[in-house]
């Protein structure tokens, strides 16, 4: 009866053991993704994220987050959340506030002398913050040609690149699609940009290269990437079509895409533009920086 007892007891211990081997690897599996979840990121990318895609989110709360999960920046932040950022230990690596908008831009010289006042002003105080990038537009073309374009911006940013090399501020231009989003853009080529960087010769001039707009008006990123990288000191994303998320449900491979851009030597940001579908918008955007992390 006791060795009975003994065999029972050997064998209930032993089945215990097998169920428990058995959701062994499932657990390992979900300690590893929560590991990796919160994880150091690899270093070859500095990600920052556009608060702008985040409504229904404070500014706080998505410092935070972005904190948590080792992003370093907030993009197209102006002087009046500078404070909420420095307050989490974040980066401005996309600043704004001086622009009149998208359309109205240095391409147009009615617009000069405001811009030139209000990029002035801004370019200073951007400088006394400890940041270094403010965006900047072409504006809409509204008749204006390619090469009047390049003569009216040239014109009009010169008068401000004496004052951004003195404060070791870039101005930087995006390009934006014309087909979609933005019709009548003016800069919604990389060729346009470049050319205009060409143009004014300055290190203190150069493309915010948005990887959604550019997919949709003339494609071929990684070689573009490639070819014009010494132009180019800020990306965006976005997944094609819709400006959602970046994962496998559209159409560009965005590992690739940044492994591209790290193979250039590039040492800025490179900023989540994407409107989450997700109900869950965090979710999201952890994800994104989990595929963009190379």
């Amino acid at each position: 009866m006791q060795n009975r007892r003994t065999m029972i007891k050997n064998t209930v211990a032993s089945a215990a053991a097998i169920g428990a081997s058995a959701l062994l690897p499932a657990f390992s599996k979900k300690l590893s993704e929560e590991k990796k979840l919160f994880s150091t990121l690899k270093g070859n990318i500095n990600h920052s994220v556009c608060g702008w895609c985040y409504k229904g989110i404070s500014l706080d709360e998505l410092c935070k987050f972005s904190k948590s999960i080792g992003i370093k920046g907030i993009d197209l932040c102006g002087p009046k959340d500078w404070e909420t950022l420095k307050k989490y230990g974040l980066d401005s690596p996309m600043c704004n506030g001086a622009e009149l908008g998208l359309y109205n831009g240095f391409n147009d010289k009615k617009f000069h002398a405001k811009l030139v006042q209000q990029y002035s002003d801004m370019i200073p105080l951007v400088a006394k913050n400890g940041y270094t990038n403010l965006i900047c537009f072409s504006g809409a073309r509204r008749g204006i040609s390619d090469e009047e374009g390049w003569k009216n911006c040239v014109e009009g940013l010169k008068q401000l690149l004496p004052l951004a090399e003195k404060h070791k501020v870039v101005l930087v231009m995006e390009l934006l699609n014309s087909k979609i989003d933005h019709k009548d853009y003016q800069c919604d080529h990389t060729a346009w940009g470049v050319e205009l960087c060409k143009r004014l010769g300055s290190e203190n001039f150069k493309l915010l290269y948005d990887i959604y707009h550019m997919q949709i008006d003339e494609g071929d990123v990684i070689r573009t990437i490639t070819d014009n990288h010494e132009y180019i000191a800020h990306y965006h994303t976005g997944g094609v079509p819709g400006r959602n998320e970046i994962d496998d449900t559209q159409e560009l491979y965005y590992p690739a895409i940044m492994r591209a851009i790290a193979a250039t030597g590039f040492k800025g940001y490179v900023a989540q533009e994407f409107v989450p579908k997700n109900p869950n918008k965090l979710t999201s955007l952890r994800r994104a920086i989990e595929i963009c992390d190379i």
